[in-house]
């Protein structure tokens, strides 16, 4: 099998239709940097949606999967094991919450928190609180219940009868959310920062009054902290920044580094109500998945790392506007921490694609969040040589396009 010729053409011959990747195949990456089949080297702004924290094959990473894969690989959670429970006790003692569950990506973790949602309300309110209220353009993963949740109606439709009682708002509408909002809503579900939807942080005065609006009606606030989580905003998890503490809290992306794994936490109180057999993961809290990510998470967790992001985030921003006074695309570069996009002005509406293509030509790797925003979600450790010079490429590109 390893003598096969693996080409981008195999993908359309045997993957199903659904992605449509690169023709560049990457086989190998160190830092901020990855080679491809013929041995060229990218720079990585985009650090696999969010999720490669400490960048490509970081040594004490690889030194945890190592050591755990001569160790024990899976029990499945008829037994607990010491990874899983290390990491539980530190995401404890790092945040709100008093109670972890493991799962393998965002959109399962996401899953737990609205089912958990809906279990709690209905144990300690009644049948009739189901009520779900969600924000448009918001993002919380490809499960049916998650991408109904999700405020984008071109990911959910299509496949048949939705899971109902689930509302949307525009994001940081305090008054749309109050019109809609009563005893019967069992949650609110946000991210701190909209990513999929466009980079777009929330108003402070609208957190803390979804705060307020669920204490009043017994709702659950739930955070979607899969992208803004594990350091990406310069704290450990974004809610921490914000004054207000949610009730359920949802990771993953960065937490295992790159490797699968996401959790839920919670309260002892709101926890309860997922009693033996009520919600299950085969892979959940798996050993190698856990011994990665508490390498992964005590590497983040330090002020170095953290501050580091604030230090890198202005190195970004005033290499994008020493840019854009170049070449005026951009109305403006919004997000927080290592979480940026570049708005696109009005001359270049739709073109964000174009951007990314034009940046995988001089070999960087940048995201796009919509139509109308690049996006970048580069290692929280990248140095300022790879910012530097992953910058000079994105002028490259920029040129590429704004010069036709």
């Amino acid at each position: 099998m390893s003598d096969m010729a693996v080409t981008r053409e195999v993908f359309d011959q045997v993957m199903v239709p659904n992605y449509s990747p690169a023709e560049v195949i990457p086989v190998r990456g160190l830092g901020a940097r990855v080679w491809d089949q013929q041995n060229r080297e990218y720079i990585d702004f985009a650090g696999g949606i969010a999720v490669n924290c400490l960048g490509h094959c970081h040594p004490v990473l690889v030194s945890a999967l190592k050591e755990q894969g001569e160790k024990l690989w899976h029990l499945s959670n008829v037994m607990t094991n010491e990874p899983a429970l290390r990491l539980a006790r530190k995401m404890v003692d790092a945040t709100f919450a008093d109670k972890v569950f493991f799962c393998n990506s965002g959109g399962e973790a996401n899953e737990a928190a609205f089912k958990l949602a809906r279990r709690y309300a209905i144990d300690h309110f009644g049948p009739e609180k189901t009520q779900i209220i969600a924000f448009k353009q918001g993002f919380h993963g490809r499960t049916f219940f998650t991408v109904t949740v999700g405020g984008q109606e071109s990911y959910s439709d299509g496949f048949g009868p939705k899971p109902g009682d689930i509302d949307h708002v525009a994001y940081n509408d305090l008054d749309a959310l109050k019109a809609i909002m009563s005893d019967r809503t069992c949650a609110v579900v946000m991210e701190p920062l909209q990513g999929e939807g466009g980079i777009i942080s929330p108003d402070a005065d609208f957190v803390k009054a979804v705060r307020e609006l669920c204490d009043r009606h017994n709702a659950l606030l739930v955070f979607d902290e899969v992208q803004t989580g594990v350091g990406r905003t310069g704290a450990l998890y974004a809610y921490m920044d914000l004054g207000v503490t949610p009730d359920i809290l949802t990771s993953a992306k960065a937490l295992g580094g790159g490797f699968p794994i996401g959790a839920m936490l919670t309260t002892d109180k709101i926890a309860a109500s997922l009693k033996v057999g009520t919600h299950g993961s085969t892979y959940g809290g798996n050993p190698l998945a856990c011994a990665v990510a508490e390498a992964a998470f005590d590497t983040v967790n330090t002020d170095a790392v953290l501050n580091g992001v604030k230090e890198r985030e202005s190195w970004y921003r005033e290499g994008l506007e020493a840019i854009n006074a170049k070449y005026h695309c951009f109305e403006q570069v919004r997000g927080k921490g290592l979480l940026l996009g570049c708005v696109l002005n009005e001359t270049f509406q739709d073109r964000a694609r174009d951007f990314l293509m034009a940046s995988m030509e001089e070999q960087l790797m940048v995201l796009v969040a919509g139509a109308n925003v690049i996006r970048f979600a580069p290692s929280l450790v990248i140095t300022k040589e790879e910012v530097v010079e992953g910058l000079a490429r994105f002028e490259r590109a920029v040129a590429r396009v704004v010069n036709g």
